[in-house]
């Protein structure tokens, strides 16, 4: 019998070694895994890589992590904004690296990894510093960048409601990353509000099929995590 669930959430983001590289669902707090990132933290891991649209929010969640020195690069869209003081005092001092990708092409390349693509070919950073010794070409009268796949070892996702095969369902704007970071990873941790019986979850309603989730935990939701997935 396919049972993802799991209880122990120690015990499953102990696979996680020194050196992975992860991918962490969020649109800034929105959607955003806390509690899985406030149990590898526990685990005290580090030389990690970390995927996420932004860097940090505050002094939780991400942030929190970036904050205890286990990161050694980031690859984001958005390292900065008003509450990004972590990433910022790291990042000036030399403590972290940091991968600039547009948001668009981030999206992109995530996609093009869980669609098992070579490459694919995008115009946005044509031209600019991000393209510098990249291959370019031009197609039907367009400049575009070769940008290639990202795929990570691990993708720690956060959605509203799933079953023991890992089929999941997302809360409103909590939705963003996860889906297509799911579809990236080697193996994908997704944390839930609610567990519910197999066949609970109507067809149409599933964004990730429990083909590209190896785990699922149930952490019951409180005001500050609900309040961060509308």
């Amino acid at each position: 019998m396919i049972n993802k669930a799991d209880k122990n959430i120690t015990e499953v983001l102990s696979q996680i070694k020194d050196g992975a590289t992860i991918m962490i669902g969020g649109f800034g707090t929105a959607g955003q895994p806390a509690e899985l990132i406030d149990a590898l933290i526990d685990l005290g891991v580090k030389d990690l890589v970390i995927i996420n649209n932004n860097a940090g929010n505050g002094d939780h969640g991400l942030a929190k992590l970036l904050k205890t020195g286990a990161v050694r690069k980031i690859i984001c869209s958005f390292p900065r904004q008003s509450d990004s003081w972590v990433f910022d005092e790291l990042y000036h001092a030399g403590k972290i690296e940091l991968e600039l990708v547009p948001q668009g092409n981030l999206a992109c390349r995530i996609q093009a990894a869980g669609m098992g693509l070579g490459a694919v070919y995008t115009p946005t950073g044509f031209g600019t510093l991000l393209a510098e010794g990249k291959e370019t070409r031009h197609i039907d009268g367009k400049d575009y960048v070769l940008e290639y796949p990202i795929k990570a070892d691990f993708a720690l996702i956060k959605a509203d409601k799933g079953d023991r095969w890992g089929n999941l369902v997302y809360r409103k704007s909590a939705r963003n990353f996860g889906p297509i970071i799911a579809m990236a990873a080697d193996v994908t941790i997704a944390q839930v509000s609610e567990t519910v019986d197999l066949g609970a979850l109507d067809p149409e309603h599933i964004i990730t099929p429990g083909i590209f989730v190896q785990h699922v935990v149930q952490i019951e939701p409180t005001h500050s995590t609900t309040a961060a997935s509308t």
